[in-house]
């Protein structure tokens, strides 16, 4: 029988990874690293395997006897407070995971990082997987810094070693399941009308489900050292708003600042919070990404991997529903 692990699969992709994979198990052994208590405790499908992805004992004893790993881990922070558990996590993380591979004889390897890598610019650029990668664009924050060079190191034990690694890079994931509110942040803003201007920059985004899809479609068919982009929709962010109203029935906001007064609106306003004892739920960094373009062109995946993606409106109507839902549960409980 064999066994596939998935890294990260407590996170909101990685639900979705799993819960797929557990369809289509037949003859496979299904095995998660986890630091904590996981949805599959009490599941004989499922193998849960308590470690640390920066402990390289605990990730050598989670990869023993796999044949097929699903990396995933990850800690999504905008915060510069966690950029060393960021570049831990990501970068030795990743790194523990390809020795590991290589002593254990792993099959293939499907690392999954971002599409915020290699597609992102100042204007609206349609990026593929021969763009670079954007250090100098990135190099304020952490999370995408890491993602680089996690990256890049995934690649270089193919490149060194023949470690047969795909990497797939999804855009920002949306859906429902996200109960860590990691992914669908800005959406719950939306909903919760604590989006007081309309970004200037655009974005991509894809469904988690249909990203879970194309998973394991990467094992399965994808290149060893080769990297695949997917997203579903490039909008800028007056459309994105645009659709959320109609679909969620919140009022959009008017006002499209330019990326400086943004800026400068939300430090003023931070300040003013702050005063008044509360948090505003706007950083720099946010503000700073949303006046980029971050789209890409999954072209590539479509053809390789049969890539195929839902109605993004779908998409976000899922979204806003499951939010909505889980808001509900929460106030229901206290």
């Amino acid at each position: 029988m064999k066994t596939i692990l998935v890294t990260g699969a407590t996170g909101f992709l990685g639900k979705h990874l799993v819960e797929q994979l557990k369809r289509q198990a037949g003859d496979l052994r299904l095995r998660v690293l986890c630091r904590g208590p996981s949805p599959w405790d009490q599941d004989p499908a499922v193998e849960a395997v308590r470690g640390d992805i920066v402990s390289r004992q605990d990730v050598l004893r989670a990869v023993a006897g796999a044949e097929e790993v699903y990396h995933l881990a990850g800690v999504v922070s905008r915060d510069p407070k966690d950029a060393s558990l960021v570049y831990q996590t990501h970068v030795e993380g990743t790194r523990n995971v390809c020795e590991a591979a290589r002593e254990k004889g792993v099959r293939k390897i499907v690392h999954v990082s971002s599409s915020g890598t290699i597609a992102v610019s100042r204007e609206p650029v349609v990026h593929d997987e021969c763009s670079g990668y954007k250090h100098e664009m990135l190099g304020e924050w952490p999370y995408y810094l890491s993602k680089i060079f996690a990256e890049k190191l995934a690649l270089d034990y193919f490149t060194r070693y023949r470690l047969p690694v795909v990497v797939a890079s999804p855009s920002l994931t949306l859906g429902p399941g996200d109960d860590r509110n990691s992914s669908t942040r800005d959406v719950a803003l939306f909903l919760e009308g604590k989006i007081l201007a309309i970004p200037s920059g655009g974005l991509s985004f894809v469904d988690a489900r249909d990203v879970a899809t194309a998973l394991i479609a990467a094992l399965r068919e994808g290149g060893p050292g080769e990297r695949y982009l997917l997203g579903a929709a490039n909008w800028t962010f007056r459309e994105l708003v645009r659709k959320l109203s109609e679909v969620s029935g919140v009022g959009a906001p008017k006002l499209q600042p330019s990326p400086e007064m943004a800026l400068r609106s939300a430090r003023w306003l931070g300040r003013a919070y702050r005063l008044a004892g509360k948090s505003f739920p706007l950083d720099d960094a946010s503000v700073k990404m949303s006046a980029l373009f971050w789209y890409c062109d999954s072209g590539k995946a479509r053809a390789k991997l049969g890539f195929v993606t839902r109605d993004p409106l779908d998409t976000l109507k899922d979204t806003v529903n499951d939010l909505r839902s889980l808001g509900a549960h929460r106030r229901a409980r206290l």
